[in-house]
């Protein structure tokens, strides 16, 4: 894929290079790591296999990195902070290795070339991870080695038709006063973040800084303009799974269906199946949306858990699991990134990356200005 000068970058947990995607231009990465092969591949597959390094990043040194990044991205597992797990958080083995991250920020520190800013990602549930107590000390610990420390959560239905809440932790050396704002600001600083920034120590609070990031300008796309049609091969399931499917729907739900079909028009609609506890009872129900927004799309762990399409047209109503190619439009990756050749790996690799534009819109805003990058290519 095309590569472009810029500012050093160290991609952490990188996946298939969506962050990477996101943060080109402004940034151009001399190394990546992931601990798992597959992802590892898709990275090389995409971007070269010459600065994709596989492997545990509590075994990485400092003399694996090359020279000193201006940015080190590291999207750390989110499996113990998300609602989908058992929220065990940064004290477990996944969503602790942040601390294997830690380490090496720590030592470059030592060594006097550590980034002059770090960009986190994570699912909104860092925020409430033991109370607040996981992000608190994830704030601490980049106090500590120096950092400016602020956060901000970015919807992806800002810039795509997928609702796709994250946290992205920013901490720079400096602190530039036209990047800070004078408090926290819609649409970026939530009320939970707000409230979990409350509860800090007082002196990590003071220090804590609220990142100025411009609003985007209103979306224009919805779910149906980036679906494809016709669907790629045999895609549609079979009346029979189609009438299941609404058998699952909740009598709201369903009404919502009848009406649709009664207008005559023509609506594309959102299906996840999840189990809900009515009565006393765990029973699976079908929640559709068609307000033209996809789910968050999520890694494929069964049929539960893959992202469905319902499509009505009059009486009409037909239904299909939402494409590998169709879940990379909605996280806005390229048509010519080359996705994994199974379903599963592809759906895989995608349900657990960053939404690109969101990446892009953070790195030409707020990340390049923090670390001289955008200076830096005016001049070159």
């Amino acid at each position: 894929m095309h590569r472009d000068s810029g500012a050093p970058l160290y991609e952490f947990f990188a996946g298939g290079g969506l962050a990477r995607l996101g943060l080109e231009p402004d940034f151009a990465c001399v190394f990546a790591n992931d601990i798992e092969p597959a992802k590892a591949n898709a990275y090389r597959a995409a971007f070269g296999g010459d600065d994709m390094r596989q492997g545990d990043i509590w075994k990485l040194k400092t003399a694996d990195l090359p020279g000193q990044a201006a940015l080190a991205w590291a999207s750390f597992p989110c499996q113990d902070l998300s609602l989908a797990g058992a929220r065990r958080g940064l004290a477990a083995p996944r969503s602790g290795a942040f601390w294997g991250f830690h380490q090496l920020i720590e030592k470059l520190t030592d060594e006097k070339r550590a980034p002059d800013v770090l960009a986190l990602e994570n699912v909104t549930g860092l925020l409430s991870s033991h109370g607040g107590a996981d992000f608190a000390a994830l704030v601490h610990a980049l106090d500590d080695l120096g950092y400016r420390v602020g956060a901000l959560e970015i919807d992806a239905a800002l810039f795509t038709p997928q609702s796709r809440p994250r946290l992205f932790v920013i901490a720079a050396r400096k602190a530039p006063a036209h990047l800070i704002a004078s408090g926290p600001c819609e649409p970026f600083h939530s009320q939970s973040l707000r409230n979990v920034v409350a509860r800090l120590p007082d002196g990590l609070r003071k220090r804590f800084v609220w990142w100025r990031l411009d609003t985007p300008a209103k979306r224009n796309t919805r779910l149906a303009d980036l679906l494809d049609d016709p669907p790629p091969g045999a895609a549609w399931r079979s009346d029979e799974e189609t009438q299941k499917l609404l058998a699952q729907m909740s009598p709201l739900q369903r009404a919502r269906v009848d009406a649709l079909r009664e207008s005559g028009r023509r609506e594309v609609g959102a299906v996840f199946r999840r189990i809900r506890i009515e009565h006393g009872e765990r029973v699976q129900r079908a929640e559709a949306r068609f307000d033209g927004v996809a789910g968050c799309l999520r890694t494929p762990a069964g049929g539960s858990s893959k992202q469905m399409l319902l499509f009505i047209e009059g009486a009409s109503v037909r239904s299909r699991f939402l494409s590998p190619r169709e879940a990379a439009r909605l996280m806005g990756v390229p048509e010519d990134y080359p996705l994994p050749a199974t379903q599963t790996a592809a759906l895989h690799l995608v349900g657990d990356a960053v939404c690109v534009p969101v990446v892009r819109w953070l790195s030409h805003h707020l990340l390049a200005p923090l670390a001289g990058a955008a200076d830096a290519r005016k001049t070159a």
